[in-house]
């Protein structure tokens, strides 16, 4: 390329334009980002969406799609209430038919609790009878 101020290369005038470096950078931006995508379109990707993730929380909702929306969010709250509610009962009523209650749960979870205390109660007096005996 041609220096048009002094119609001299840049070579031989010793600086390069700024123009000439805003292309060059921009060369090497765009190689460096075609070589990422080759490399790594999965990641590439997303960081996309997670770049228009970020980019869509940070406007503001317009009510348009606040009207739009609200309906879809209100029938998957609602389906979501009444899928948890279900699991919630009928796990319930399972464990009942097999004899599993809260408080047989809490007893259960005691004795679970107080065995483990036992056992590393007794490790540790286990390791400290046989560093006595070996001192």
């Amino acid at each position: 390329m041609i220096d048009q101020e002094n119609n001299r290369a840049p070579e031989e005038s010793g600086s390069v334009s700024p123009r000439q470096r805003a292309i060059e950078a921009y060369s090497g931006a765009k190689d460096r980002a075609v070589d990422t995508l080759g490399e790594a379109p999965l990641i590439a990707l997303a960081g996309g969406i997670a770049a228009g993730a970020l980019i869509a929380a940070l406007l503001p909702r317009t009510r348009t799609e606040t009207r739009l929306v609200r309906p879809t969010a209100r029938r998957v709250k609602d389906s979501a209430r009444a899928a948890a509610t279900a699991a919630r009962d009928t796990g319930t009523e399972r464990l009942g038919e097999l004899g599993i209650n809260r408080e047989k749960g809490e007893a259960t979870i005691r004795n679970l609790l107080d065995g483990l205390t036992d056992a590393a109660r007794a490790s540790a007096n286990a390791a400290v009878d046989a560093v006595r005996s070996k001192g």
